[in-house]
């Protein structure tokens, strides 16, 4: 939990958001583990605030400003983002950095099932689309050319993840240990695809319409980076390969024929039909890097909660038994 003076912040948002008013509340979101997010309520509207959390960081993490940066970029395109309104510096009134959007109001879906819907294939449809226009966006053209480094963005990576699981390691994992030489091992080529990659695109980082299968808002773009399109998109495809049950949010073992929600196949195919590309190749190597990344991503959150400095430390057992279970499923996938 960030350390600030009230009355402090109120006048350094009054300084710099045009139209701030008096700051009646400041609320914490429970859910998220990465970057602690606070409603601002003042008796006009309510804004949001994101902010880097305290305490030790891992190089390169918790990258509040490269979120501001892509969603400003994003304004006027066809994925719809936040408008954000401030990015502070290093040393804010907070502590660490932060920046502040306006609240979209609609509905946020937990379970990709949709158990609640009718028209649950409409929805799917809807991120599909928005997958698919984010990775349209000629990223010269709304400034992000320098975004990302260039070369093979899956080798990138893995050095990437690879490097931050062993900063973050709190006990040794054979699988895991296995999956990194794997991946190493059956390396794809770079094939030059580039577009910008949202890094954590699933159905809970979206805002939807209040009454129609509408996206107003893709969030949470901290892991965003100029990339290949299919890390996405695989991404996606491996959340819903994850159990529908206990500590996961997945689609597996749902019966998506009987629920109207697409196949992974037929999710791929009208992804690629909408962006006039050919099936990716070589998807195995995608969903298994896609499950690795996933589980170096909560082995940083599991040692940030060790130390004391999660956003959100609860059920930290729980989420040593799901890194153990992802980097099995994983190494079974390759297999």
């Amino acid at each position: 939990m960030h350390q600030y003076d009230h009355a402090t912040l109120e006048q350094y948002l009054q300084d710099h958001i045009e139209g701030f008013g008096a700051l009646s509340a400041v609320e914490k979101f429970s859910d998220g583990q990465s970057n602690p997010t606070y409603k601002l309520v003042t008796p006009e509207r309510a804004y949001v605030l994101r902010a880097k959390p305290p305490g030790a960081l891992l190089k390169s993490a918790h990258a509040v400003d490269r979120e501001y940066r892509v969603m400003k970029a994003l304004e006027g395109t066809a994925v719809p983002v936040p408008r954000v309104l401030h990015l502070s510096g290093e040393d804010s009134p907070m502590g660490p950095q932060f920046f502040v959007m306006e609240m979209v109001e609609g509905r946020i879906f937990w379970d990709p099932a949709l158990p609640d819907e009718t028209d649950r294939g409409a929805y799917y449809d809807a991120m599909n689309g928005a997958l698919a226009a984010l990775h349209s966006v000629d990223v010269d053209a709304i400034g992000l050319s320098d975004f990302g480094k260039p070369g093979n963005y899956f080798e990138r990576q893995l050095g990437r993840w690879a490097k931050q699981y062993k900063a973050s390691e709190t006990d040794p994992l054979a699988d895991a240990d296995w999956v990194i030489d794997w991946l190493g091992e059956h390396m794809v080529a770079d094939d030059g695809q580039v577009s910008i990659v949202h890094g954590d695109y699933r159905i809970d980082n979206m805002i939807f319409a209040a009454d129609a299968p509408q996206i107003l808002a893709l969030l949470d773009w901290e892991l965003s980076t100029l990339g290949h399109p299919f890390a996405d998109l695989a991404y996606q495809c491996m959340h819903w390969r994850l159990p529908h049950q206990g500590d996961f949010r997945g689609l597996g073992g749902v019966d998506r024929a009987a629920n109207g929600l697409p196949s992974e196949d037929d999710y791929v195919a009208h992804y690629c039909a909408r962006r006039g590309i050919a099936r990716p190749d070589n998807w195995r190597f995608y969903v298994v890097f896609s499950y690795f990344r996933l589980l170096a991503i909560l082995q940083g959150v599991l040692k940030r909660g060790l130390d004391g400095n999660a956003s959100n430390p609860r059920n930290l057992d729980m989420m040593k038994h799901v890194i153990a279970f992802m980097a099995s499923e994983a190494k079974a996938l390759a297999r």
